[in-house]
C-alpha cells in the first residue's frame, strides 16, 4: 500500500442533528476484430472450423490497452462491438462525461481482470462494465460484474490518492428483484425495460452533475417503458408511508413520470447498491470521495512546512476552512467544525498543563503526527414530500 501522507478516515453519521475531475469513466467492453483477408484461393477454400480459430486468434491478441475519448468520434470505428457502441451511448447524455475511456477486451475469451487491472491505474470515479447483466454467473467472484464490486472497493480503500470510483451495472431487461444484486455502497445498480445499455447511459449521467448533486429524477437519454407501480413497489423494497423517507433496496429503476412534461426518461431513485449504508445515496459517496480529495490536495503543502505551534496550527485549520466554507455558502453543507486536539493544549498556560497533557504535546513533536477532527453536517436533497390536505 502506498504511504499517505495525509489521512482521511470520512465518518458519516446522516442521522446527527440536522477534484479531481468527478465524472470521468472507464468502459469495459468486448470488441470485435475481423480476420485479416486471405492472401490466396486455398486460403479462402479453408474450413468453416480453421476461419473460426483463426479469428479467435486474432481477436485474443487485443490488449486491454485504455483510449481516451472527448467526443463519439471515430469511437466504433477504434472499438467495433459492444464497446464502440457503449461509447457512443454515453456521450448521448445531457449533461454527460467530457473524458471517457474505452478498455478493450477480447469478445470472445474476454480478459475481464486483465482489464479491471489496467482500470485500476486510471485517473476516473466511475467503472462500467459494457452491455453485461448482473446475474448468476456475472456477479461471481471471477465475473465482470464480481470483479467490478471488488475493484471499486479495492482501488477505493488502497489505490493512490483521488482514486477513489464508483461502479454502475444493470439488472437483466424487465427484471425486478433487488436481490440479485451484489450489496456494495459503492456500486449503483439500474432496472430498465430498454434494449440498449442501460447501465452505460445511467454512467453518463452521473458523470454530467458534480458530486453533491442527486441523481434522483435526472434524465437518461435511453429508450425505456416505464414499470408498472407493483414493479417499483418491488424494487424500492418496504412499503413507504406518508410520514417515512424513501426505503430503498439498492436498486434504482428508469422512469417516465406523467408531472414532468415531454416524455424523457429519467433516474426514479439515486441510491448506492448498500441499502443499510450510512452512504445510501449516490451522491452522498461521491460527495464524500470529492471532499476527502480536496481536504488532501489543500493540505498537501503543509506537509514539510507546517510547525507543530500555536500558529502552524492555526493556519492548518485556516486552509481547512477554506476548502469547507464555500460548500456552506453554496448550500451543501449546514456547518462544519474542525478540532486540532493538540492546539487545543497549546493554547493554555504551559504552567497549567497536567503530566498527561504535556506528553501529549511532546509525542505530538516527536512522532511529527498531528490528528484534526472535521465533523461537516450534509444538507441532503428532498426525496420526498408529504403533503396533507385539510378541507373544511
Amino acid at each position: 500500500m502506498p504511504v499517505r501522507y495525509i489521512r482521511v478516515d470520512p465518518t458519516v453519521n446522516l442521522f446527527a442533528p440536522a477534484v479531481r475531475a468527478f465524472g470521468t469513466i472507464a468502459i469495459v467492453g468486448r470488441v470485435t476484430t475481423p480476420a485479416p483477408a486471405s492472401a490466396s484461393a486455398a486460403s479462402a477454400s479453408a474450413s468453416a472450423s480453421a476461419k473460426k480459430s483463426a479469428a479467435a486468434d486474432v481477436a485474443a491478441a487485443v490488449p486491454p490497452t485504455p483510449v481516451a475519448f472527448t467526443s463519439p468520434d471515430k469511437a466504433e470505428e477504434t472499438f467495433p462491438g459492444e464497446l464502440g457502441k457503449a461509447l457512443t451511448l454515453v456521450f448521448k447524455q445531457s449533461p454527460g462525461p467530457t473524458l471517457v475511456y474505452g478498455v478493450p477486451v477480447d469478445a470472445t475469451a474476454p480478459d475481464w481482470k486483465g482489464a479491471l487491472s489496467v482500470v485500476a491505474g486510471l485517473n476516473v470515479q466511475l467503472v462500467v462494465v459494457a452491455n453485461t447483466p448482473i446475474d448468476a454467473t456475472s456477479k461471481t467472484p471471477d465475473g465482470p460484474i464480481g470483479l467490478l464490486s471488488a475493484h471499486v472497493t479495492s482501488v477505493s480503500e488502497t489505490g493512490a490518492d483521488g482514486m477513489e470510483r464508483m461502479g454502475v451495472a444493470m439488472l437483466p431487461k424487465g427484471s425486478t428483484d433487488p436481490k440479485v444484486i451484489l450489496p456494495n455502497e459503492r456500486m449503483v445498480y439500474i432496472a430498465h425495460n430498454s434494449e440498449e445499455d442501460a447501465a452505460v447511459a445511467v454512467t453518463g449521467t452521473i458523470a454530467g452533475y458534480e458530486p453533491f448533486v442527486s441523481l434522483l429524477l435526472k434524465q437518461v437519454n435511453i429508450e425505456s417503458p416505464p414499470f408498472n407501480p407493483t414493479d417499483i413497489d418491488t424494487l424500492n423494497g418496504p412499503p413507504e408511508v406518508s410520514g417515512s423517507g424513501p426505503t430503498g433496496a439498492g436498486v434504482n429503476w428508469l422512469t417516465s413520470p406523467a408531472l414532468i412534461p415531454g416524455n424523457g426518461v429519467y433516474m426514479g431513485e439515486g441510491y448506492t447498491g448498500n441499502p443499510g449504508s450510512p452512504k445510501k445515496y449516490i451522491d452522498v459517496c461521491r460527495f464524500i470521495d470529492h471532499l476527502s480529495f480536496l481536504l488532501k490536495a489543500q493540505l498537501i503543502g503543509s506537509i514539510g512546512n507546517v510547525r507543530i505551534s500555536r500558529s502552524g496550527l492555526r493556519a492548518l485549520a485556516a486552509q481547512m476552512e477554506a476548502v469547507l466554507s464555500p460548500f456552506v455558502d453554496a448550500g451543501v453543507l449546514n456547518s462544519f467544525e474542525i478540532v486540532v486536539p493538540v492546539l487545543a493544549l497549546l493554547d493554555k498556560d504551559p504552567a497549567t498543563l497536567t503530566t498527561d497533557e504535556a506528553n501529549r504535546i511532546h509525542t505530538a513533536e516527536v512522532q511529527r503526527l498531528v490528528q484534526v477532527l472535521a465533523a461537516v453536517e450534509y444538507a441532503g436533497a428532498v426525496h420526498r414530500i408529504s403533503i396533507d390536505l385539510k378541507f373544511e
